[in-house]
């Protein structure tokens, strides 16, 4: 296999960018954390990073000497992070200390294989993918915690504190329960509750109304031989090419006529009309990858074709129905757009329409971003929960056998 006679400059190199990308990364999470003006130091990231590269390939003795070097280097004013006027010595050391720590271990990983001469492409490329996949999970992780932990702090603040410095996202945890104050104020003053409740069951009765239509049309179009089968197949996502404010329009307008707005049933009947042919498109696929011989078994043993389905194919359909589920719940639980114009009365708002109404010069801003995150975190966890059903679910139908 080919070398590469720059092997021994990869090293530093690598661990240089490496160094810069924490360094950026814990200055934004230290200035979050603490409210101190912290910021990454391009020229002593690069270096300092460059020699904890450098001391990654003579071994851990020496990879973890040089991240202690650019702790001390970093306390004494010198380091990857620079940090303002009024820094505590505590989260000084906690912050330098972090991106030592965290430059070292991920020098490591992404120069395991590096070493001092010539290297072969591969290890060459098998480093560069190591620090690209590093940059990736950490770039785009970024970009979903920071608005989620603004969001959070935001919350447990007070309106003295938000009027005083809005960008200070801090806490102080001695103001113990009181930290919660309004949660419990959108509880009992704004009937949050309410939309909860509105969203949960709107979201359920979404979800089985699909399954109810989804399944059979699945069934049909993967299983059964009829004209225009391949036409209906094909077709079956052609509502998303067209989007949902063009549609908005004259939804609004034929409720107003037949008095379905403002009515929770009119929100029942219009949700499962944009979560239907998702469901149908995923549930045909997997309908496809089942064995068609177990069908056949069960129809030569007497079964109808509804007991085949009902007693054989939704059976190994679960994992399937478990992810079909849980998307249109997720569709349904965060939409917006036709609650919004759909509803006015308050008793009658799903959680999203209800975190609208909070977004006023009359509502402090704390209630709003309280809201937001009671809306988040209940479909987040259930996400997290049941993910490993839904991604089985997604990729079982992908191969067909």
């Amino acid at each position: 296999m080919k070398t590469l006679r720059y092997g021994s400059v990869t090293a530093p190199v690598l661990g240089a960018l490496w160094c810069f990308v924490i360094a950026v990364t814990l200055a934004v999470a230290m200035s979050f954390a603490t409210g101190a003006p912290f910021r990454p130091a391009l020229l002593w990231s690069l270096l300092w990073g460059a020699g904890i590269g450098f001391g990654a390939l003579f071994g851990a003795v020496t990879l973890w000497g040089a991240a202690l070097g650019v702790f001390v280097l970093g306390v004494l004013g010198i380091g990857p992070m620079a940090s303002g006027d009024g820094t505590g010595v505590v989260a000084l050391a906690l912050g330098h200390g972090a991106v030592a720590l965290f430059t070292a271990l991920g020098a490591r990983k992404i120069l395991e294989e590096c070493r001092i001469g010539a290297l072969t492409r591969h290890e060459f490329e098998e480093a560069v993918i190591r620090f690209l996949t590093g940059f990736g999970y950490i770039f785009f992780t970024a970009i979903v915690l920071i608005p989620f932990y603004v969001m959070v702090m935001t919350s447990l603040k007070n309106q003295a504190q938000l009027m005083a410095n809005p960008l200070d996202f801090s806490i102080d945890l001695t103001q113990g329960l009181s930290l919660f104050r309004s949660y419990g104020e959108l509880m009992t003053e704004y009937s949050f509750g309410s939309y909860l409740w509105t969203s949960f069951y709107v979201s359920v009765l979404t979800v089985l109304i699909t399954l109810a239509f989804a399944i059979p049309g699945a069934y049909a179009v993967a299983r059964l031989r009829f004209r225009g089968q391949a036409l209906f197949a094909r077709s079956i996502l052609l509502i998303y090419m067209v989007p949902m404010i063009v549609l908005a329009l004259p939804i609004y307008i034929a409720f107003s006529m037949t008095g379905l707005r403002n009515t929770i049933f009119g929100i029942v009947i219009i949700y499962p009309v944009t979560t239907i042919p998702v469901a149908l498109y995923m549930l045909q696929g997997y309908f496809r990858g089942l064995p068609a011989e177990i069908e056949e078994a069960g129809l030569m043993d007497g079964l109808s074709r509804l007991k085949v389905i009902w007693q054989i194919t939704l059976p190994l359909s679960l994992p399937a129905l478990a992810s079909v589920s849980l998307y249109v719940f997720m569709i349904a639980w965060n939409e917006f757009l036709l609650a919004f114009m759909l509803l006015d009365d308050p008793s009658k708002f799903t959680l999203t329409r209800g975190i609208a109404s909070l977004n006023s010069s009359e509502v402090p801003r704390q209630h709003l971003m309280a809201g937001a995150v009671i809306a988040t975190v209940p479909i987040m966890v259930l996400f997290l929960g049941l993910e490993r059903f839904m991604t089985k679910g997604l990729t079982a139908g992908s191969v067909k056998g």
